[in-house]
């Protein structure tokens, strides 16, 4: 079972980190930090929690005074790089919300976020203010660095995961659009990502100012139709009638069925949670002009009180001549994951083109004799 991301934050690592601030803080207690970082708790606390101890702490054994702590902090951050610096940004979270302190916690959330990311700790300041926040933030999506540009587009995302979610742009996510507007053809790819995984967020609350705004922005721009497409891929996969037309899926109709034929199988029909089936499906398309297909199939996973929850995987997205017959087999295993448990139960697998159900099966999943895997969380 490999380590469990938490493992970074060991003494190693924290004696490696202290040496790097005695080097240009002389009364910077090394040991001292370590100890008070790794006391008899640590063990039990997940990785966010491990990543607030340190940061906490690090402001107990830097200077008293804020700026002079962060002036230690300036001074090294250029070789603290990378996922687990992330505590340096979360340092400004937790001792930099004062307002005397606004104009140089921005500073350094903007030189912090280069090296790791501030995406979280921008939350808390968005939530106590966020029309001031905003505007930072609008100033950040015209900064030449792509890092503090993505901070803009990620660190408004209304259900950014494992950050705080910000109920007001739930509610309201009207400010974070000229923001998106901003960087809509932004030449870098990891902020383009980051403005469609935005707008796929407000798809959950607000289908239609995002399927409003995909109408606007596609055809303007390559990059820009790239986005579009990303940031609709939640209500493609819910066969958002509008969204399969604005995106070129044939439509079905009872006197026209885009499917003329269909059939799906699986073997084995009963297996036991941890062991794979395989899916093996067959489909013609109507005879007439080619059709865009979005060919997927869908679980409906038995849940722990006996209900049911569908989700769909993806098998091919692509245009086909008119009378195109397709098929293909897949493997799907069934294995407890992290983010998913599979309960013993009949569990219906289902054939969707373009949205709809065009032929299913069942087959019955079964429970073991061996002990269920224990897995780390992450406690986010």
């Amino acid at each position: 079972m490999a380590e469990p991301l938490k493992a970074m934050y060991n003494e190693d690592f924290l004696r490696l980190f202290g040496q790097k601030v005695y080097k240009v803080y002389s009364a910077f207690d090394t040991e001292g930090f370590i100890s008070k970082v790794m006391d008899e708790s640590w063990e039990n606390l997940e990785l966010k929690a491990r990543m607030r101890r340190i940061s906490q702490t690090l402001g107990e054994y830097l200077p008293a005074r804020y700026e002079d702590a962060l002036e230690v902090l300036f001074k090294i951050d250029e070789d603290c790089i990378g996922f687990p610096y992330l505590f340096f940004p979360d340092f400004i979270e937790v001792y930099g919300q004062e307002d005397k302190h606004w104009a140089l916690s921005m500073k350094a959330l903007e030189r912090f976020t280069r090296r790791s990311s501030a995406e979280f700790a921008v939350r808390p300041f968005l939530l106590r203010d966020p029309e001031r926040m905003m505007l930072q933030m609008l100033e950040w999506s015209k900064n030449p660095s792509e890092h503090v540009r993505r901070l803009a587009s990620e660190g408004s995302r209304p259900r950014l995961p494992w950050g705080q979610a910000l109920p007001m742009f739930k509610r309201d996510p009207s400010p974070i659009f000229p923001l998106l507007e901003q960087l809509k053809e932004d030449p870098s790819l990891y902020v383009r990502k980051s403005v469609a995984n935005n707008l796929n967020d407000i798809t959950k609350d607000h289908p239609s100012l995002v399927l409003d705004t995909a109408r606007r922005w596609k055809g303007t721009h390559p990059d820009t139709d790239w986005i579009v497409r990303h940031a609709c891929r939640s209500l493609i996969r819910k066969a958002n009638p509008e969204i399969l037309a604005l995106f070129g899926y044939a439509e079905s109709a009872v006197e026209t069925p885009l499917v003329t034929s269909a059939s799906l199988s699986i073997e084995p029909v009963e297996l036991s949670i941890g062991e794979k089936c395989e899916l093996r499906y067959e489909l013609r398309t109507r005879e007439g002009e080619p059709v865009r297909v979005r060919i997927e199939y869908g679980i409906d996973f038995v849940k722990s009180n006996g209900s049911a929850s569908r989700k769909l995987f993806l098998l091919s997205d692509k245009t086909v001549p008119g009378g195109t017959r397709l098929n293909g087999t897949r493997n799907h295993s069934w294995a407890n994951l992290t983010t998913r448990r599979h309960y013993p139960g009949e569990h219906k697998i289902a054939l969707v083109v373009n949205g709809q159900e065009v032929a299913n099966s069942v087959i019955n999943l079964v429970g073991n004799d061996a002990p269920l895997e224990q897995f780390e969380r992450l406690g986010l």
